[in-house]
């Protein structure tokens, strides 16, 4: 099916949803194929091809609002599917704020080119995918004498959608995504087992690391926890790796959402315009970078995407604000969904934030762990390195860091000059002063 028939097809499904009994109606094509490579002992270990195609509706009948999906895009099972789904939404109960989007929120015209489709995608054969992990292996088995195993990846998926909305939206997508990387497992004295990995993920082939690049930074985040363990408990500073911001992040993402905002779930809640970070605590969400693994021209009501400030320089300015809990708050949408998120970045790299450390930890993982949205307290298990007098001195593990979030980017003192570049999070390294670490 091409994107063009697809889009026949949702329209065909939004006029008979509205023609049986909808009031409203979104109706969501969507397309996906996705290749993944295994590698390992110098041999393919697995080969997985998948193609999806589906086809999403949302009913709005009476106030009265259901969401449902099917694989089966044949017409003749499409009505008999949107017949039961008219009919089950009838059974549900009333919400006054179930809608769709005011279509003044709508994009107006395509839009900028974000380069999230690379044309290379359609060269890409079986082969080439196969040669990519192979490499990868063999390039990290050379590392180390200290190697006891190598699992390499590669995978890249291509996604079609297309939209429709019964009030006027209209809005298709085409994307690609390529990833690759390895796990290396080595061997620590005679019972120490440490793995680490490197995963990079782009919109273009041309993107990601070469394959030694991989291989080698695999290895390497293996290698240096050999000699890891606990450090006494006690209040170190924090330099937290790049590639790791994102997942700490993310421990408090739900609090900045407008949902947790009227479901009374989150610790932010009436803080607006208030400080809730130190000066060089600012956070962009960007769903219009160019090349960005999350970047859209509308979020899932149909909304216009647009660049939001959302911290600027520790002063909380805005929330996540989806259409229907917008209604509910009484406030404008934003687009409710996070995209790339951005910061305010700072002249050093990594290295330059360990020199000026005299006692502390670069966290370079984190192991299980909770957080709470209403309360912003944390509790999150990490792995590392221990720094001392602007030193790696050994690797550290089987330690854990506890706080509140309220209080954590207040103790943020400096910020890195190295977005992380391989996540939709470009998270810089980040140096936070007195976080409590627990240990021995």
């Amino acid at each position: 099916m091409t994107q063009k028939e697809r889009l026949e097809l949702a329209k065909w499904a939004m006029s008979y949803a509205l023609k049986h009994g909808a009031d409203q109606t979104s109706v969501g094509i969507f397309n996906q194929r996705e290749v993944s490579i295994e590698y390992r002992d110098k041999r393919l270990e697995e080969l997985k091809e998948s193609t999806q195609n589906s086809l999403n509706i949302d009913i709005y009948a009476d106030q009265k609002y259901s969401s449902h999906s099917t694989n089966d895009l044949r017409k003749d099972s499409l009505e008999k599917f949107m017949d039961e789904a008219i009919s089950a939404t009838k059974y549900l109960s009333k919400d006054e704020y179930r809608s769709l989007a005011d279509s003044k929120y709508y994009p107006k015209g395509e839009g900028q080119d974000l380069q999230i489709y690379d044309p290379a995608y359609q060269k890409v054969d079986s082969g080439k995918r196969v040669k990519m992990a192979e490499e990868i292996e063999a390039v990290a088995m050379d590392q180390s004498d200290k190697i006891i195993s190598v699992t390499s990846w590669y995978e890249d998926t291509y996604t079609q959608t297309c939209r429709v909305n019964s009030n006027g939206f209209e809005g298709e997508t085409e994307s690609t995504n390529f990833g690759a990387g390895a796990e290396v497992t080595v061997r620590d004295g005679d019972e120490g087992r440490p793995a680490d990995y490197f995963w990079a993920s782009t919109r273009y082939l041309q993107d990601l690391p070469t394959t030694d690049e991989l291989g080698k930074w695999a290895v390497e985040r293996a290698v240096r926890k050999i000699g890891q363990r606990k450090l006494d408990s006690g209040t170190y500073d924090m330099v937290l790796e790049n590639r790791n911001g994102g997942r700490f992040l993310g421990l408090f993402g739900y609090a900045f959402t407008a949902q947790a905002i009227q479901q009374k779930s989150s610790f932010l809640d009436g803080r607006l315009g208030e400080k809730i970070g130190s000066d060089l605590f600012t956070v962009i969400d960007d769903p219009t970078l160019k090349k960005g693994l999350s970047s859209r021209h509308y979020d899932g009501d149909g909304i216009a995407s647009k660049k939001r400030v959302m911290v600027d320089k520790g002063v909380l300015k805005q929330f996540f604000i989806d259409d229907y809990y917008g209604r509910k708050l009484g406030w404008e949408p934003n687009g409710g969904q996070t995209s790339n998120v951005l910061f305010a970045y700072g002249d050093k790299s990594q290295d330059g934030l360990v020199k000026g450390v005299e006692k502390g930890i670069l966290v370079t993982g984190f192991i299980g762990g909770n957080s709470n949205p209403v309360t912003g307290d944390y509790s999150i298990g990490i792995v590392g390195q221990l720094i001392e007098n602007g030193k790696l001195v050994h690797a550290v593990n089987e330690m854990n860091i506890a706080g509140n979030a309220n209080e954590l980017y207040n103790k943020l003192v400096a910020m890195g000059n190295d977005p992380y570049p391989y996540s939709s999070n470009r998270t810089p390294t980040m140096h936070f002063k007195d976080i409590t670490f627990s240990g021995k």
